[in-house]
């Protein structure tokens, strides 16, 4: 017998990349404290890649939540091309996976009330089904508001060049950010004639057609770019969707994993007298690079916790999940290990990086500037050095260093290639120096801005009750 009334529910449609997914994933636990009577179904695709196993973090979360729920969609096989540029290789996965979208969401609704609909934005192409199903499509953007804002300008800036950004070599004005270089846009988007241009800028026509755009960040850290969106600066061809700000939302639990060596080591540690090093599941590091780090941190004198992995293979596969154990006593210099072991750890692959940044010994933090990262810097009150490698860092950097005031930069050759002397120099101001003090003060303003956000009143979880509020009429 069919019951009469339906269940509510919410479906989640995350990017494969593992921080776009694990960030979606907290998003869902977070609407259910609002409203613990819906229930969530995350459509699940398979990365064009492999980049670290989402499995154990999913099989954790279906047991303490059993709200939500997984549902896998069949494997999308790519046609063996030679275009490896990550970013194509997800939009490709996630356009040739709509029908499955589109199969996923009528089988769910036989049984659930569908409220919501939220798609990363990567999955832009579903936006489409959820418009024909009559339910209210929204994007999660899983960067900050400044990107946003670029995100939301990208069809204004296409219309007013027929140049590509790598050909420009100037400064861009846009609505809300800093003057930003040309060459500060991701690879993905620098030139006009990349498959990636074109799906970025189709993705950018799609925010005002949906119901309202979530957004990983807190309404005080990035105060002005979110004032240029409301203001509808940022679309100005268009209506400007409704814009939630909900974070940080970042993931506290699970977080040592059975790694005690690094938080052993950093317990007989001064209080934040460490910096530590580590660049995200795709920052990888050729041999040479590591070797300039090893050098510049020796000549430092500064204790440090330095993540390693290998460095990239040559046959420029995104398969980084099956790289090896990284040899350091081969990949560093000679006799680094043994001659910094008093003031140094240097840890395999992976270390657990939000107990490692909350750790009271650790007092800066270089990083890759993946949003992520930045976040749980913020949250942790960590200054950084900020030294983008992919995607939309470099932009992030522009954000953190001349916008929010909360790191230093890392100086790199037009190649993006750093020496020890920059890494030294690096990593000296942000410890010791005065700049560094007032980046330290103001992480440590953001870290309890961030938790005022997420208390009762503050602005993200005003923002979150207003979201969830909306599904009820």
């Amino acid at each position: 017998m069919e019951s009469s009334a339906m269940d509510d529910a919410v479906v989640m449609f995350p990017s494969p990349a593992i921080g776009h997914f694990i960030s979606m994933v907290e998003l869902g636990k977070l609407i259910l404290t609002f409203q613990p009577s819906l229930s969530i179904h995350i459509l699940i695709v398979s990365a064009p890649y492999s980049a670290g196993s989402t499995a154990s973090y999913i099989a954790d979360v279906a047991a303490t939540t059993p709200s939500i729920s997984f549902h896998r969609l069949p494997t999308i096989t790519l046609p063996s091309s030679t275009n490896t540029h990550y970013e194509t290789l997800i939009f490709e996965v996630l356009r040739l996976s709509n029908p499955h979208v589109h199969q996923a969401l009528l089988s769910i609704s036989k049984t659930y009330k569908i409220k919501a609909f939220i798609m990363d934005f990567f999955c832009f192409f579903s936006l489409s089904i959820a418009s024909q199903l009559n339910i209210p499509g929204y994007f999660f953007f899983t960067s900050g508001a400044g990107c946003l804002a670029a995100s939301m300008y990208f069809p204004t800036l296409h219309q007013t060049t027929t140049k590509s950004f790598k050909d420009m070599n100037t400064f861009l004005n846009l609505p809300g950010i800093p003057p930003i270089s040309s060459s500060n846009f991701s690879s993905a988007v620098s030139d006009r004639n990349n498959k990636a241009y074109e799906y970025f800028l189709d993705m950018a026509y799609c925010f005002p057609k949906s119901a309202g755009v979530i957004v990983n960040t807190f309404a005080v850290l990035e105060a002005r770019a979110l004032k240029a969106i409301s203001d509808g600066l940022c679309i100005p061809d268009s209506t400007t969707p409704p814009v939630y700000c909900t974070g940080p939302l970042i993931v506290t639990n699970n977080q040592t994993d059975g790694d005690t060596e690094c938080l052993n080591w950093l317990e007989s540690q001064l209080s934040q007298s460490v910096i530590f090093l580590c660049f995200g599941s795709l920052g990888l590091f050729s041999m040479e690079q590591l070797r300039e780090i090893a050098s510049g941190l020796e000549r430092s004198g500064q204790r440090f916790l330095w993540v390693v992995r290998n460095p990239p293979s040559d046959s420029q596969s995104l398969d980084i999940s099956a790289l090896p154990e990284p040899d350091l006593n081969s990949l560093l210099p000679d006799g680094f290990l043994d001659r910094t072991k008093e003031k140094g750890l240097v840890v395999k692959s992976w270390a657990p990086q939000v107990a490692v940044l909350n750790h009271k010994s650790v007092g800066g933090f270089v990083t890759h500037c993946g949003w992520n990262s930045v976040l749980e810097a913020v949250s942790a009150g960590v200054p950084m050095v900020a030294w983008p490698l992919y995607a939309e860092q470099k932009f992030n950097r522009l954000m953190l260093v001349e916008e929010m005031k909360i790191a230093l930069p890392m100086k790199e050759d037009e190649k993006g290639f750093v020496t020890g002397l920059e890494v030294e120099k690096g990593v000296n101001e942000l410890m010791q120096s005065d700049s560094g003090k007032s980046v330290r003060e103001r992480t440590i303003a953001m870290k309890n801005a961030a938790k005022a956000a997420l208390s009762e009143g503050g602005s993200s979880r005003v923002a979150m009750s207003r979201l969830v509020e909306s599904w009820k009429h």
